[in-house]
């Protein structure tokens, strides 16, 4: 999720002209993308959340349904990133914490910000009900097959070594 959030924030600053220094992808810190100089920090701060919504929610019409598990861990995701972003943006007008300080700052109204959340919340959590009943997933262990155990666990493991190799430099 703070992968596909900040690749929002590097696309803002590709398309305004603005220059990326860093970003910050360390799993056990708060993910960050430094910009200077930044003549357009009002789109590149809104690119964030809003690439971080639609990108994984374009990636459900991409896998072929036929694809079951594959189709479903998208959504998972989608849902995942599209209550995580509308969560951060909603409750964090009432504080203006990370990207809603520089969203006020730019000029983006407190209601707008919450009206985002209010928006993406629900509807990640309609992606995540269309996965079914949480209580058929536990009373059904067949659902999880050793295999696609195996491939988050790998997929983890790959995210997590390297969003560290990246955020050292």
């Amino acid at each position: 999720m703070m992968a596909v959030h900040e690749l929002g924030h590097v696309f803002g600053a590709a398309v305004t002209g603005a220059t990326v220094e860093r970003v910050v992808l360390h799993p056990l810190t708060i993910s960050r993308t430094d910009v200077s100089p930044n003549p357009h920090p009002g789109v590149v701060v809104w690119l964030g959340p809003v690439i971080g919504c639609l990108l994984p929610m374009a990636a459900i019409a991409l896998v072929p349904p036929r694809l079951t598990v594959l189709s479903k861990m998208a959504r998972f995701i989608a849902g995942f990133c599209l209550v995580a972003n509308g969560a951060y943006i909603a409750f964090g007008s009432f504080d203006r914490v990370g990207d809603c300080g520089e969203m006020a700052r730019t000029g983006t109204p407190a209601w707008i910000m919450f009206a985002f959340g209010i928006v993406a919340i629900p509807y990640g959590l309609f992606l995540w009900h269309g996965l079914g009943s949480i209580r058929r997933f536990f009373d059904n262990q067949a659902l999880v097959t050793p295999r696609m155990t195996y491939s988050l666990l790998a997929a983890l493991v790959a995210i997590v070594i390297a969003e560290s190799i990246l955020s050292s430099r």
